[in-house]
């Protein structure tokens, strides 16, 4: 797999999520929705929305590194998504769901990392990981 297949890969990574969300929540989740945010207001497309329910989802397709390693980069990327995510009402209900990705030698999902080591930033947003495979979503943290 190379570069330019992360494009298509993460589409299909969010498609899924979507799928779960209208098979748990019902129907309504629109994928690249754009909503003002900030002050004064600019449009910010998230990556999956249902407006009527006030839930934004942004959506991330990362692993672990090939040697277990902490995707460094993609942590910014992550805490990218829950800067934009802030910035909507409080009546959000928010979500980074991230791909499920076990690193055998500390135990431990990205996810979870992910919430352990940047909570301070996350607020009031959940942080869920999803398995494709199993089409299982679980929350990390419970706000």
């Amino acid at each position: 797999m190379c570069n330019s297949d992360n494009p298509r890969i993460g589409a299909v990574f969010q498609k899924q999520v979507q799928c779960w969300f209208l098979n748990k929540v019902g129907p309504g989740f629109e994928l690249e929705k754009k909503i003002p945010i900030g002050n004064p207001p600019k449009e910010h497309r998230f990556d999956i929305v249902n407006i009527e329910k006030h839930i934004a989802i942004e959506c991330k397709r990362y692993t672990w590194t090939a040697t277990g390693n902490t995707p460094s980069a993609k942590m910014g990327f992550m805490n990218e998504a829950a800067f934009y995510l802030s910035f909507l009402p409080d009546d959000y209900e928010k979500y980074i769901v991230i791909l499920r990705s076990h690193n055998s030698r500390t135990n431990e999902s990205l996810a979870k990392y992910y919430f352990r080591t940047y909570r301070h930033l996350i607020g009031k947003i959940k942080v869920a990981e999803y398995d494709p495979e199993s089409n299982q979503l679980h929350i990390v943290n419970d706000c």
